[in-house]
């Protein structure tokens, strides 16, 4: 993907097959961190409070990744593995075909916040 100046920008740009899915996440991500700025850090779009980023997302050639904070993805391990989804320490990869529900979304973002005390 190349730089963008903003999330419309960054999910317009991202492969068609995930436009909806990066809208969709976005939207849960304001939903559930209500106080949280978007951002773009490091070219990816991004949502922060008090200067600390909560949550992240991007896209790539084949899937799509929210990142979040390390606690937040050791606290719902089995809630991802059970979406049949994979998970890195800071982040969850999903495709257009089988994207992150939305209730682990907002679970996420929410423990990310308050992993960072925020």
């Amino acid at each position: 993907m190349t730089k963008t100046a903003g999330h419309d920008a960054y999910i317009a740009a991202a492969p068609e097959p995930f436009r909806a899915v990066l809208a969709n996440l976005r939207a849960q991500l304001a939903r559930a961190l209500p106080e949280a700025q978007e951002v773009m850090k490091y070219d990816m779009p991004g949502f922060e409070i008090a200067g600390r980023t909560i949550a992240g997302y991007a896209a790539f050639a084949k899937q799509c990744g929210l990142y979040v904070d390390p606690g937040a993805i050791t606290a719902h391990a089995d809630e991802i593995a059970a979406s049949k989804l994979k998970a890195t320490k800071t982040g969850v990869t999903f495709s257009a075909n089988r994207p992150i529900p939305d209730e682990l979304i907002e679970k996420l973002a929410l423990a990310s916040r308050s992993a960072l005390a925020l």
